[in-house]
Formats: C-alpha cells, structure tokens, sequence
C-alpha cells in the first residue's frame, strides 16, 4: 500500500520535468504550430490548437492506467498512470483555471506561492515567439519569482 503510494507521488512530481522537458523542446520546438495561438490573444474562440496537448499528454496516463488495472502482472502501471492523472489535473487546475482564467474560479487566491507561479508564467508569455523563453515548467518555479511576490506581499500590506 505505502508503495503504492510512494508510486504515485514519485511519479506526480516526476511529471514537472516531462512537463518542463515537452514543453521547452516539444512544445517550442517541432510542435510550435500547436501551441503558438497560446501565446496569442485569441478571442474569438474559447478553444486554442494549444488544446491538443491535453489530449496528447493524456494518452500516456489512460494507457498506463488500462493496461495496470486489466493486466495484475503491470499493476505498477495503474499507479503510474494515477500520478500521470493528477498530476495533469494539477496543471488544468493551476494553468487553465488560475493562471489563464478560462474559467473564472481562483479569481481571489493570494499566497506567495501562486503569485510566484503567476509572475513566471506571466514571464513565460512575455516572449511571443518560438525562441528566447523562460520559465517552462508550471508548479516549480525558479526561485527569484518567490523573492518578488514575497516583496509585492509586503508592499501590498503596508
């Protein structure tokens, strides 16, 4: 059972350097034409190509999850497939709905942490282009974001 768990969370964190790995040499790479309307304001249309990627990231994590629950010898492969699953509901959560605000829920949350996310992610798409950007990853984030939102949260108190 600990294992088990152990399997999830290892692969839960694990998934922010696919994430940051896909997304620098993927994402920003061969697969530019996918994800370029992301760094682009488009407002007639509530969906982006960029959405692709949600179902290509899927994959994996449905694979491993069938193949783990149906097949006892690959059971590891359920649990690998849990940690893919949420870690990819992490990111919908924090890219989609708090940073990007397709959705208008976390409108208010305020903590050093989410603004440091903010900050770099804001850094991110400050580059409209394939080249030249920072910051790939999503619930990592370099630590000089956290020294900014912790200055902003106390010049914001005062």
């Amino acid at each position: 059972m600990l294992l088990n768990i152990f399997i999830v969370l290892l692969t839960y964190f694990g998934m922010e350097g696919v994430a940051w790995s896909s997304h620098k040499f993927l994402m920003h790479g061969p697969l530019w034409k996918l994800h370029e309307d992301h760094h682009k304001k488009n407002p007639t249309s509530f969906f982006e190509k960029n959405d692709y990627f949600f179902l290509i990231f899927a994959l994996p994590g449905i694979a491993c999850l069938a193949l783990g629950g149906f097949y006892a010898p690959w059971r590891i492969l359920l649990y690998i497939g849990q940690g893919i699953t949420l870690y990819g509901f992490s990111y919908f959560t924090v890219h989609d709905i708090f940073i990007h605000q397709r959705f208008k829920w976390l409108r208010n949350t305020d903590s050093i942490y989410f603004r440091a996310i903010r900050r770099a992610h804001k850094m991110h798409h400050k580059h409209l282009g394939k080249e030249g950007g920072e910051c790939f990853g999503m619930l990592w984030v370099p630590l000089k974001y956290f020294s900014e939102a912790k200055k902003k949260a106390a010049a914001d108190a005062r």
